[in-house]
């Protein structure tokens, strides 16, 4: 599907782009941390990958490539528009989403999905590139601009806080430490 989308095939980028439609909304609702945003990243997304399927050289899987895209499409939207990824309150999530996360259960992906909305975008971004995209801390340190050990501090601290949040522990002290550091 991918080669026939290369040599010009519109129904074979269509049906590729609708079959990673949900994968590519997740991740952007997870980098932004609300519907609106994540609507206009994964809009942005599309046009991106539409534009750019020639460029994909099959030295990766697709989906790989296709979540670099991605990430930058969605940092990038945000930046453009000076926004900060900011978590929506849990009640606004779309059941409908919800209900097609995979991997886990529902409840552990909902439990999930509002310790991630907690989490500042300066750890949950690294940490959703690092444990659902599989990104290496180089990788992620590149994406970022920041140092490797950067990225290594703030997945630590991150996944700190979702261990603290998801076990039922939202006062922890990491978490008062957490706020002196960005107050």
């Amino acid at each position: 599907m991918v080669r026939n989308a290369q040599r010009g095939d519109k129904t074979a980028l269509d049906a590729l782009l609708r079959r990673h439609y949900n994968q590519i909304y997740a991740l952007c609702r997870r980098l932004t941390g609300n519907d609106a945003d994540a609507l206009d990243a994964t809009q942005e997304a599309l046009i991106i990958l539409m534009r750019r399927i020639d460029r994909f050289d099959g030295r990766s899987k697709f989906t790989t490539w296709m979540h670099r895209v991605v990430v930058n499409a969605c940092l990038d939207d945000l930046r453009k528009r000076g926004r900060r990824p900011v978590p929506a309150p849990v009640e606004e999530q779309s059941l409908e989403i919800k209900a097609q996360l995979v991997e886990e259960s529902v409840s552990q992906r909902l439990d999930l999905e509002a310790a991630l909305a907690q989490l500042p975008a300066i750890f949950r971004v690294p940490v959703v590139l690092c444990d659902q995209l599989d990104m290496s801390y180089e990788e992620i340190a590149e994406e970022l601009g920041i140092p490797p050990g950067t990225v290594r501090s703030r997945i630590s601290r991150g996944r700190r806080r979702l261990f603290e949040l998801l076990s039922g522990n939202p006062d922890h002290p990491a978490e008062r430490q957490t706020r002196e550091n960005h107050e």
